[in-house]
């Protein structure tokens, strides 16, 4: 990071005003009738319906449109655990997010919590005044228990974004540079790099659209995970993998798919020339990937790279995702995001890279031309088809699974 780019984005956070995000007034408050109406004494009127009816709450507060990102900050982006403060600037970034892409109102949480279980019951006993909970920078393995033990308590959507949104949004492109390269998810080998939150989340989802665990290689950094490892969590156990491979080297050898969350520069050159003809990489790691694109290209002329950086052809980026699904569980008023609405979120995203990309999108990217191909294998961020695309995918899936509360879909232009 430049000495300028550091100080460009201090001063945007403080100036001109701290923060990124701050309160709206939705409704008039200039005269005395207003004020009357907004608090004392019309306000005793929705509190009277609601004590009645809980779900009136939706009609007569912001509920039904607020969710709550909330951290520990024991896992923030790639600086480790820094503690509930640090972390805010993070969480009001992703409350910018979800008002920017899905006109989500949202605020930021940062606990404080002494335990994991001390954290699980501040949220749960706050989740009813929401209509959504995004979990944000949580770190592995608590992430799993606290997200496990809040869906359970909750009976509103608990979404742990760095799990799901991360494997949502790496499966919709994953699925579309196999078809580009002509071959099949069940029967590719898959080597992940890295063992975390993401990764796990990763690999269960791509299980669950076929995928063959026999074929995946899952690798932390004593090597690969292997049956009766010492120090294996449960979490790392399911995916053990009984191939005799020990390390990268092995692993990686014959692989069509290689997936990294994990660090910079840790998939050397000579390790992607060992891999499958066409082979597709994720290089994920920020800011740095696993392997430089250039490094990748220069290499081998027959792969499709992905990494999660802007400056570069097929960005995982998980804003692909979570405002649209939260979109469609907030309006259907879904009691949880389950797997039917990631999945229907994965085929609604890796569609639309299918389509024709509008000339708004190509502007706003400097682009002249842009095709589904090697280099575009998801759509952009600024493609506003996402808006509507996904959360009507997604809102039909919560329907049709029995988690909506609302028995239709809304509708989106």
């Amino acid at each position: 990071m430049t000495t300028d780019f550091k100080q460009a984005a201090l001063q945007y956070h403080a100036e001109p005003r701290p923060g990124k995000i701050c309160t709206a007034l939705s409704k008039p408050a200039e005269t005395e009738w207003d004020l009357s109406l907004a608090y004392s004494p019309g306000v005793a009127e929705p509190v009277r319906e609601i004590a009645e009816d809980p779900d009136k709450a939706y009609l007569y507060t912001g509920k039904g449109n607020l969710v709550a990102v909330i951290t520990n900050g024991s896992a923030i982006l790639g600086l480790g655990n820094l503690g509930p403060l640090a972390s805010k600037p993070v969480m009001e970034g992703k409350a910018l997010l979800f008002k920017r892409f899905a006109n989500i109102d949202a605020v930021d949480i940062e606990v404080n919590a002494e335990s994991t279980q001390a954290f699980i019951e501040t949220v749960r006993r706050i989740a009813d005044i929401f209509g959504g909970i995004n979990l944000e920078d949580i770190k592995s393995p608590e992430c799993f228990e606290i997200e496990r033990a809040l869906i359970e308590q909750c009976d509103i959507p608990v979404f742990h974004d760095d799990q799901h949104g991360t494997a949502i949004v790496t499966a919709a492109g994953l699925l579309n540079a196999l078809e580009i390269q002509g071959k099949a998810l069940e029967s590719v080998k898959i080597v992940c790099l890295g063992a975390g939150a993401a990764a796990v989340a990763c690999m269960r989802l791509l299980i669950t659209l076929g995928a063959k665990k026999r074929n995946l290689y899952m690798l932390d950094r004593q090597g690969v995970i292997y049956p009766g490892r010492p120090g294996l969590n449960s979490f790392k156990e399911e995916f053990s993998n009984d191939c005799g491979a020990r390390t990268l080297d092995n692993a990686i050898s014959g692989a069509d798919v290689f997936i990294g969350l994990s660090g910079s520069n840790l998939l050397s050159a000579a390790q992607l020339q060992l891999m499958a003809a066409k082979p597709v990489i994720f290089a994920c790691s920020n800011p740095d990937p696993e392997i430089s694109p250039v490094l990748a290209k220069s290499v081998r002329s027959d792969l499709i790279i992905a990494t999660g950086r802007s400056d570069y052809p097929n960005q995982v980026n998980n804003v692909l995702g979570f405002p649209f699904i939260f979109r469609a569980a907030l309006d259907v008023r879904a009691r949880r995001i389950n797997e039917a609405m990631k999945i229907a979120a994965v085929h609604a995203i890796r569609g639309l890279a299918k389509q024709e990309v509008p000339k708004e999108v190509l502007r706003a990217h400097g682009l002249t031309a842009l095709s589904f191909g090697p280099d575009y294998i998801m759509p952009k961020i600024t493609d506003q088809r996402l808006l509507s695309l996904v959360p009507a995918a997604v809102a039909s899936a919560a329907i049709e699974s029995g988690v909506a509360r609302l028995p239709y879909p809304p509708h989106y232009p």
